[in-house]
């Protein structure tokens, strides 16, 4: 692409937002576009005296105006820009990850320059989600870019599938949908089903069908926190989905684990995971509402569990229903508190940008308090590296991960 762009003119608002590393652009924030483009295009962007700031993605249909991709002018858009950006990308997973590791984000859109693109790896299969319109403009280039790329580290891919069977899209004005894209279902037989290892734990995922991009890949290191000390345990893995923290837990040792979801499906995929690792006869595999569960115990007053992993869903997608999502968080964590006898423990989490770890910890005391307990903090972490936080860019830090010994 040629490097003339129309000019988007913004508020001295925008701009500090940009200098302080953001990349996004609202709508109240243009103040004027000289030159025509489309939806999708890129623009220039440039403060009110006149001094490039960046350039993005701008699509008229988006409260996000505009999603700066470079804040370099000299940058050409073309399979190159891309191919260095992957490789840029591919380079800190392997930092931080390690170079054996076959599972990872690629990609974690604002985190990476990418605003509003995921890519996950699972061994030789990435799973893509193109929530932006200026990338949707150019994925036939950017999956090219991602097929090169990965040869030149040693990966063939197999498939690239793409998830984006997600609301937000409409948002872009575009339309929801899955599926492989074109010839990119590079094995013509593939139909999302494949096999992955994570921490020595193997699990068989759909890419094509399964939650979000078919695993959650953010936990790795949180599920080795918790099976350290699950061994010698009675564990009780509540919203279970894939059975990962509960298979971690029998894998370091635990006496016995219990995986709990509401979802029939998500425990028919726990117990093939299971049987996957040989690992059925030390679980329990349990359909149920885990606040049901719970309840249940408390007015029993029977729990022989002395391990409980909370990992929800996130209560809470936007600023208006944080109220009613802590109060979501309290009750199940209170309750949790309240079955474990003393010297037991408790690992809780929260995936929800907007349950800030403030608002998290400010909560988990609280129900502490009305447990009638105390907290014993033996780890406060976050998501994995390859969900990167961007400082400058709050909506990258979301994952909050505590494991407590209730005293």
């Amino acid at each position: 692409m040629q490097r003339q762009f129309s000019k988007a003119t913004v508020s001295d608002k925008a701009e500090r937002t940009l200098k302080a590393g953001h990349p996004w652009v609202y709508a109240e924030e243009i103040l004027s576009v000289s030159g025509e483009y489309e939806n999708g295009d890129i623009v220039d962007v440039y403060s009110l005296k006149d001094r490039y700031l960046g350039s993005g993605f701008i699509n008229d249909n988006s409260k996000i105006r505009v999603r700066l991709i470079s804040r370099n002018a000299n940058d050409r858009f073309d399979g190159e820009f891309f191919r260095r950006r992957i490789r840029y990308a591919l380079d800190y997973r392997r930092t931080v990850i390690g170079e054996g590791e076959t599972c990872y984000r690629v990609i974690f859109g604002e985190a990476d320059a990418f605003p509003g693109l995921t890519a996950d790896l699972f061994g030789d299969v990435l799973v893509v989600q193109v929530l932006s319109l200026g990338f949707e403009r150019i994925k036939t280039m950017l999956f090219d870019a991602f097929i090169e790329v990965f040869a030149e580290y040693g990966v063939i891919l197999r498939a690239i599938c793409e998830r984006n069977d997600v609301a937000i899209r409409q948002k872009e004005g575009l339309a929801e949908e899955k599926g492989f894209y074109g010839d990119h279902r590079l094995d013509a037989s593939f139909t999302g089903l494949t096999v992955i290892e994570e921490n020595g734990v193997k699990y068989e995922i759909d890419v094509l069908n399964g939650q979000k991009t078919g695993y959650f890949l953010d936990q790795k290191y949180n599920r080795l926190a918790a099976a350290k000390i699950a061994k010698g345990r009675v564990v009780l893995d509540c919203f279970t989905h894939t059975g990962a923290f509960a298979l971690n837990c029998v894998k370091a040792g635990a006496k016995r684990v219990a995986a709990v979801d509401i979802s029939r499906d998500a425990i028919e995929k726990t117990a093939r995971n299971a049987a996957l690792n040989g690992f059925e006869e030390r679980m329990d595999f349990i359909t149920r509402d885990v606040f049901e569960l719970l309840t249940e115990m408390e007015q029993r007053k029977k729990c022989p569990y002395d391990f409980i992993i909370l990992d929800p869903p996130a209560f809470t997608k936007s600023r208006d229903t944080v109220k009613n999502a802590i109060k979501g968080y309290k009750a199940i964590n209170a309750k949790a508190m309240k079955l474990l006898p003393r010297g037991g423990y408790l690992a809780t989490c929260s995936c929800s940008h907007f349950m800030t770890d403030e608002l998290f910890r400010k909560m988990l005391a609280g129900a502490a308090e009305d447990a009638g307990v105390q907290l014993r903090q033996i780890e406060a972490r976050t998501q994995s590296p390859d969900h990167p936080i961007l400082w400058g860019v709050p909506e990258t830090d979301y994952l909050k991960f505590y494991i407590f010994q209730v005293v």
